[in-house]
Parts: structure tokens; sequence; C-alpha cells
């Protein structure tokens, strides 16, 4: 390989690693310790040679297969009748044979051969191994890989267990795949070819295009016997597409498809993290809408409670004022005051104290009965519609699951928060101070009405304390008494259109007096039960809020290193 292109192939592999690098920051962000482990291993392994893993059944004769490859006369990987595989072993080149135990399951073996400059091979346990921890790191190896030699057993290269690790290499990384039927001296030509075939046209439908297919006896090519051997096609194929100079930059392609395919899977994750942000996003504006529509239907019920209440008032009050009009006239002042003292009637001060009471008593029974009907209704209908929310926060649509490829750990967290949104407010349904107006009308200490009990909100009985006690006791009853002590003597016009114009400036006052307090405070109630509601939301407001600018950030990066892979791989190609 000539300096200039050793020194481009430098300065991209340089890249490369600058990438990759960014992506394990990129997994380490995300908290994913399995994709942290496979790009942390595809660093390590970026400056060694063009990785071959060896793969196959337990005795399909991947070791055996091996040694003959290499060709050293020596038994490079052990073999023998049992299984002997039990770890991971690296054959790489080295300038004295020497064997690297790296832990339990992994050992490096080194060796002066030529081939091994260019190409390292790793021996693996069989695919159908039962020995603890095996499977899990062989499927370690193959994201670094750049040629996975897939080994059967020529008598049977049909056995599921295999094809299901194919179907994983395959799937999950795409990886370049041959495939050797191995110990071919044990079959006839006939029965061979039928197996090339049937492992050819496997291939072809598990999405290989022009699977390549070598039959191979190790025993015969150890033997010396390299024509019928079959390796001269399998090692014709390595020089023309491997080695020869053209590894070092198959690898680095291999590379940039691996941190691409590694990038795309947190792409996708973070795709779904960000689907399930705005499905959380749209249920919370629903949530939203629906408290402002209901406060508003509710709003208007309070206007027509208010109404009615007042239309009540306004019959009521003008009643009384034609009852006091007639009731100061001369006459019927002169004839009360004559019957009160020849009779048991009652004379004009006892009448103008009986008009009060009347009036007091009918404005209660007016109000009471309205609000009790009226003010109910306007509770129901709140914690209809808090119902309603309940319902909507348990029908939540949820596409990142708790056993999501990437992001599992989002879903428990955001699983956690919706779990908790749901007891929060399911215990809010259940406690009726929630639903009660007390702080409303701190001056006032209303007793217990059958109308509060009856309804189950005590909201009712503070209103219609508040309306009794203050507005119509202090405004009617007081007023009139008072009228009555001062002017019940006086029997002029002037006088009886003063106390008439008396009675009617405080009648006009306690209608404003009422409207506005009811108003005001039922307006205040509805909208306090309303941030009560939205309050329960706090928590899952916050995670949406931190999720926005987690995805984001996480969507910028992953973008960044899909660019930065496009530029290198443009300029390799």
């Amino acid at each position: 390989m000539s300096d200039i292109l050793n020194n481009k192939l430098l300065t991209f592999r340089s890249q490369i690693d600058e990438i990759v690098k960014d992506l394990h920051d990129l997994t380490v962000e995300i908290r994913h310790d399995e994709l942290r482990q496979i790009v942390s291993d595809l660093r390590n392994r970026i400056n060694e040679p063009f990785m071959f893993v060896i793969v196959g059944e337990v005795k399909a004769g991947k070791s055996s297969f091996i040694n003959a490859l290499l060709s050293t006369g020596k038994e490079i990987c052990r073999v023998a009748p049992q299984p002997m595989t039990d770890t991971i072993q690296q054959v790489i080149w080295g300038e004295k044979e020497e064997t690297i135990t790296i832990n339990p399951y992994l050992k490096k073996i080194t060796h002066p051969v030529e081939i091994l400059k260019e190409i390292a091979i790793v021996d693996t346990p069989g695919t159908n191994t039962i020995v603890e921890h095996h499977q899990e790191i062989t499927e370690r190896f193959i994201p670094a890989s750049d040629l996975i030699v897939f080994v059967f057993e020529a008598k049977n290269p049909y056995r599921q267990s295999a094809w299901d690790f194919f179907d994983f290499i395959h799937a999950e990384w795409r990886r370049k795949v041959i495939f050797v039927l191995q110990q071919k001296d044990l079959m006839n030509e006939a029965d061979l070819a039928v197996n090339e075939k049937g492992v050819y046209d496997h291939a072809v439908k598990k999405g290989i295009p022009e699977p390549k297919v070598f039959a191979v006896s190790a025993k015969l090519e150890q033997e010396g016997r390299e024509e019928g051997s079959g390796f001269l096609p399998l090692r014709n194929f390595i020089k023309e597409n491997i080695t020869g100079g053209k590894a070092p930059l198959l690898k680095l392609q291999n590379n940039i498809a691996t941190s691409r395919n590694l990038n795309e899977r947190i792409a996708k994750g973070v795709a779904d993290r960000r689907r399930q942000w705005e499905l959380d996003v749209a249920f919370r504006k629903d949530i939203s809408q629906g408290l402002e529509k209901q406060e508003g239907k509710s709003l208007r019920q309070v206007d027509m409670l208010v109404e009615n209440l007042i239309a009540g008032y306004d019959r009521i009050t003008l009643a009384k004022d034609e009852e006091l009009n007639e009731g100061l006239s001369f006459f019927s002042l002169l004839r009360r005051s004559i019957a009160g003292i020849f009779t048991k009637k009652a004379n004009a001060q006892q009448w103008l104290e009986g008009l009060a009471k009347d009036l007091d008593q009918e404005l209660h029974l007016e109000l009471q009965n309205k609000l009790n009907d009226n003010v109910a209704d306007l509770a129901d209908s709140i914690q209809q519609m808090a119902k309603m929310i309940d319902l909507k926060i348990h029908a939540s649509e949820t596409v990142l699951k708790n056993n999501h490829e990437i992001f599992s750990d989002i879903a428990e967290r955001r699983a956690n928060v919706l779990q908790e949104l749901q007891d929060t407010f399911h215990r809010f349904l259940n406690r009726p101070e929630n639903f009660t107006a007390d702080h409303l009308f701190p001056d006032k200490q209303p007793g217990t009405t059958s109308i509060a009990t009856g309804s189950g909100i005590a909201i009712v009985g503070v209103i219609l304390a508040a309306v009794t006690k203050l507005s119509v006791f202090d405004i009617t009853g007081g007023v009139l008494t008072t009228i009555g002590v001062l002017f019940a003597g006086f029997t002029s016009a002037a006088k009886r259109k003063k106390i008439v114009d008396g009675y009617r400036r405080e009648i006009a006052k306690g209608r404003e007096a009422l409207e506005t307090e009811l108003s005001q405070k039922l307006r205040a109630y509805v909208t306090d039960i309303k941030v009560k509601i939205d309050k329960n939301f706090e928590g899952f407001d916050e995670m949406l809020q931190a999720e926005e600018a987690q995805i984001g950030k996480l969507e910028e990066k992953q973008r960044g290193i899909v660019e930065r892979l496009d530029g290198v791989e443009k300029e390799l190609a």
C-alpha cells in the first residue's frame, strides 16, 4: 500500500474514531449499557485487522476449518471428538505463538502467520451451546465483525438453532455473510450438491442476494489433498474480495455501516420517544381544553343561577314594596294604631317588624330553594367533568413500552409519572373537601344544612349562609326594623315617601350586593376547582418539559453523527 493511500486511510480512521467516540457518548447519555458496550467494542477494534467471525453449531467443524484455512500445519484452535471451544478465541498476528487469557470467556492467540497481518479470525462456541454467557459474548463480536463465516455441518445444514442465529445476525446487523459446508468428505457428491443448493435457496429466502456457499473439507486440506478439499475457491474469494490491500478500506466501510446501524437504532428510539411525547402533549392539551370548556359552561351556569336568584329577589322585594306603600297610608296607620289600643291586633310598629320578618323568611326560602336546585347541579357538573378527566388519564395512549429496545428506562419513568397522576387524581376525586369553597367565605361560620349533606357538596351550605346571613338579614330585616321604629309615628306624605325611598335604596343596595357577591363567589369557586384539578398535572407537566428538551438534544446529536458519517462515506467511495 502506498504511503499516500496509507495516510489517507489513517485520516479516515481518525475521523471515524471521533464519530464513534461521539456515538459512544450518546449511548452513555441515553444510559443504554448494551449499546454502550457494543460501541466501546467497535471503537477498541477500529485499529485491528479485518475480522472474520466464525459461527455455527457445536461440532460443525469450526475449529478444524480455521486450522485448515491458516494452513500452518499446526493445531492453532484445539480440535477433539468432544466440544472443545469453551471460550471465544481471537486469532491475530504476533511475532511469536502465545495464548493470552483476557477473561474467562475470551482468549487471544497470536501467531506469526502472514495472512493474519490482514485479517483476524474469531472462533466462537457453538450457537446451540448451553454454556452460560457464551452466546451473549459471541453476539458482542458480531457488530464489530467485518465478515461472518457461517459454518454448517455438511450432512445437516438445516438445524433451526443455526438459522435462528443467522436471523439475529442478518436482521440486527446486516453483516456480510458467507456460508461454509464443512466436512464434505463425509458425503457423496450428489447429496452434497443438494445441500449446497438448499443452503443457497434458504439464504435467498432470508434476504441474501447471490449468497456465497462453499463446501470444504478441513480433513482433506490438512492431509494435503488441496484439489478435493474445496479450500481453493474459498481462498480465491478471500484474495479477490478482502486481502491484497483491500481489507483496511473495507473495514473502514464496515465501521461506518455499523456506526450508522447503531445510530439508526438510537434515532428510531428517539423517534418513538418523540411520538410518545407528542401523544402526551396532545393528551394534556385535550385535558386543558376540556377544563376550559367546562369552566366556560359552569360560568354560564353561574350567570343563569345568579340571574334566577335576582329575579326571585326582585319579585319578593317588589311585593313588599307595594305592601309597604299601602300600609304606610294615613288611614292604614291610623287604623292600626287605634286597633292596637283597643284590640290585640298589631300596631304600626309591630306591623313593620312583621313585614321585615316576612321579607326575611320569604327571601330565605326563595334563595335556599334555588340554591339547592342550581348550585348542586353546578357542583355535580364539575364533578362529572373531573371524572371524565380521570377516565382520560387511564385511557392515555402508550407507544413507549417498558420493554422498549432503547428507552425502556424512560418508558418506565413515564409509566411511574402516569401512575402517580392516576393515584393522585383518584384521591383528589374522593375527597369532598376538594369540591368545597369554604376558604372563599373566610368570615362566615355556617352551620350544616340538609342541602349541604344531601348533595354531598358543602359549598351549597356555605353559599346559603353567605346569602341569607350577610346579604339578606343585613339588608332587609335590620333596615325595615329601623324604619319601623323611627317613622311609625309620621303620617305625612313626605315622611311616607322618605320611608319608601329609604326602603328602595336599601333594597337596591342589597340587590347589587347580592348579585355581586353571588357572582364573584360562585365564579371564583368554579375557577378554583379548575385550578385544583390542573394542579394534579404538575408532575406530568414537568416530565413533558424535560422530555421536550432532552429529545431535542438527542435528535441534534444523532443528526450530527449522520451528517459526519455521510461525509466520510462519500470521501471513501
